[in-house]
């Protein structure tokens, strides 16, 4: 896929979203110094060439109860495309987990996953991933403290 022509006015506009994907075209508009009309019509432009794919807020997810955050790579023998595309649709259906990586290296997939306290993360690696039968090997890291968490890309 060919990489968009980004001008200064594209990156201030997924910049300034990315920081905060709420804010209004006119006040969008005003940060980056272009008429309200030329700036909407950049927006939808970015998302015709899906540059902007989607909307979202951020939340905490321990104000919510979601005291276990971690970081599991999956591994599966036998490895084969096969097992991998029914490990991403057996994934799609765990809502525990909030991300999931293709990855090389050791292991076939990293996933990012959410539990509300240690026994409940203790099921899930039990009861759902260890699972799927051609799961061989499952290798968490708890996190302790989110040091850094973005969403705001290097693009200047």
């Amino acid at each position: 896929m060919a990489n968009f022509e980004l001008d200064k006015y594209d990156k201030n506009i997924i910049n300034n979203l990315l920081e905060d994907s709420s804010i209004s075209n006119l006040n969008l508009s005003q940060n980056i110094g272009l008429a309200a009309s030329s700036c909407l019509a950049r927006v939808k432009n970015l998302k015709k060439q899906k540059i902007i794919t989607g909307y979202t807020a951020t939340v905490d997810e321990k104000k919510l109860g979601f005291d276990i955050t971690c970081f599991v790579k999956v591994s599966m023998s036998p490895l084969s495309r096969e097992n991998s595309d029914r490990f991403v649709q057996e994934i799609m259906n765990m809502p525990e987990v909030i991300e999931c990586y293709n990855i090389t290296g050791d292991s076939t997939f990293l996933i990012k996953v959410v539990a509300r306290n240690f026994q409940e993360y203790r099921d899930f690696v039990y009861d759902r991933l260890l699972a799927i039968p051609f799961v061989s090997n499952v290798d968490s890291s708890i996190v302790v403290a989110t040091e850094k968490k973005t969403n705001v890309l290097p693009i200047n």
